[in-house]
């Protein structure tokens, strides 16, 4: 028994490899929450990406004193397609919406969507975001612009793949309306 007694207080006094031991037992959950928080981290960045770009390409559009074509916002496409990350598909729809005080509701001017396709605004369409449009007075115009990224995470670590939705309300900053060609404008 004394034997016995003498090798349990040596091996308790021993602590050589405890460093592998705690690493052994660590190294995993270390790994796993640094993965994890990769994982959330580039989530947010690619959110916070796509709505940056989506405030951007709507401010250029509201500071626009001519019509634009639909080459404008073919290349406005490509601003945005550069602003988010490469390998992201963006769909992206501009409309100009108006207040029409006699039918009290909002009313597409024109809807546009270069590149791959959305479906255009209508006004039928439009009454779903009316919460999302500020009031306006009657007549008055404002920029809708509305951005898809399709999000697949690096990792499943919780992020499930996701369809990212940007709708940026910006009214024209110099002119009464922006006007779109082949679009009447009066």
């Amino acid at each position: 028994m004394n034997l016995l007694t003498q090798a349990l207080r040596r091996f308790r006094r021993e602590d050589g490899g405890n460093l592998v031991v705690e690493a052994v037992l660590v190294l995993p959950f270390m790994m796993w929450a640094y993965v994890g928080l990769f994982s959330y981290w580039d989530a947010y960045r690619s959110v916070n990406a796509v709505q940056k770009a989506t405030y951007a390409i709507s401010d250029m559009i509201s500071r626009e004193q001519t019509t634009i074509t639909p080459a404008y916002l073919l290349g406005m496409d490509s601003v945005l397609e550069r602003l988010i990350e490469q390998d992201q598909n963006a769909l992206m729809r501009v409309s100009s919406v108006y207040f029409d005080a006699v039918d009290n509701r909002n009313e597409v001017h024109w809807s546009v969507s270069p590149g791959p396709l959305m479906p255009v605004l209508t006004t039928v369409n439009l009454q779903g975001y009316a919460s999302r449009i500020p009031k306006m007075s009657d007549g008055d115009y404002v920029i809708v612009v509305e951005v898809m990224v399709d999000y697949a995470p690096s990792f499943d670590m919780g992020v499930t793949d996701m369809e990212i939705h940007q709708f940026i309300v910006t009214r024209p900053r110099f002119v009464p309306k922006i006007c779109m060609q082949g679009f009447a404008c009066t």
